[in-house]
């Protein structure tokens, strides 16, 4: 499958695959599939961003090429390196016999080991590698300006051996969780969508197709807490993937409702600072919070 022909068939595909979307999101991972064009997904840690990317390949059933991205990464880590090791072993080789060895044979492809830009570049098809380059915020500014070529062209340029040019454009999805700005020029480069936190409804049926076969009133109260909790002072609201974690260990525990009891021995899976869950508890004593 080489693209989806309209959004319904994609928001169909990623729905198959429990990747629940809203127009906006559906409407932007449709036009990073349909012209090519990277995708800049932002919002707070546990929306769905990197899971987004996975969805994708799952739709195409294609592979996803992850790079994660942080502070210090090198280029070597996203483009290309060098198979020092074989190249050693064919100089020593070529020393014994006496043969020569110039620079040229050890920088051929042979010794080329392919980083996951240069992997998206080289995918063959005849379906598209999704290429996912997670919390690009994390990176330095080097590192931006060097996703520039890339994001532009779908090339990656080995100065030994020339361009690659992408066989097949790669479906390629940038996420940031804006913990710090980043440049106008790579954000000129890619579409940009902002995800939002899901509606208490969204929420609750997301979490019903990542913990299957948990009773409907624990989904429900959980979703619901945690949606209201969000509006507290917290340090690090909760996101999505932490109601998940809290209602798979809610169910672990063999809880079918949630309580004041069950949720203040459990809130360490959904609220993970110590000053968060002083207010959230302080919240619940005080009936501003509560879960039925």
């Amino acid at each position: 499958m080489t693209g989806f022909e309209d959004r319904q068939h994609l928001v169909d595909a990623l729905d198959r695959a429990d990747y629940l979307v809203d127009e906006g999101l559906a409407t932007a991972l449709f036009l990073a599939q349909a012209i090519r064009q990277p995708l800049l997904l932002e919002g707070e840690p546990g929306v769905g961003k990197t899971t987004a990317a996975k969805a994708m390949a799952a739709a195409f059933g294609s592979p996803l090429i992850r790079l994660q991205c942080y502070e210090g990464i090198s280029a070597f880590e996203a483009l290309y390196e060098w198979n020092y090791a074989q190249q050693l072993l064919a100089i020593r080789l070529a020393e014994a016999s006496g043969s020569g060895l110039s620079a040229v044979d050890l920088c051929s492809e042979e010794y080329l080991l392919d980083r996951p830009l240069l992997k998206a570049v080289r995918h063959p098809g005849p379906e598209p590698a999704v290429l996912l380059i997670d919390e690009v915020d994390r990176a330095d500014d080097e590192f931006e300006a060097l996703l520039f070529e890339f994001l532009g062209e779908r090339s990656v340029t080995v100065p030994e051996l020339g361009t690659f040019q992408a066989v097949v454009n790669p479906i390629v999805v940038l996420t940031s969780n804006r913990s710090r700005e980043l440049h106008d020029a790579l954000k000129r480069r890619c579409l940009y969508h902002w995800i939002e936190f899901p509606s208490v409804a969204r929420a609750a049926e997301i979490v019903r197709r990542n913990v299957p076969g948990t009773s409907e009133p624990l989904v429900s109260a959980a979703t619901a807490f945690v949606s209201e909790a969000r509006l507290l002072e917290l340090d690090k609201p909760p996101g999505v993937a932490e109601i998940i974690d809290w209602v798979a260990a809610l169910k672990a525990l063999g809880i079918t409702e949630l309580d004041a009891a069950s949720a203040q021995v459990t809130l360490s899976a959904v609220i993970k600072t110590p000053d968060d869950q002083k207010v959230a508890l302080d919240a619940v004593a005080a009936g501003e919070l509560w879960a039925t």
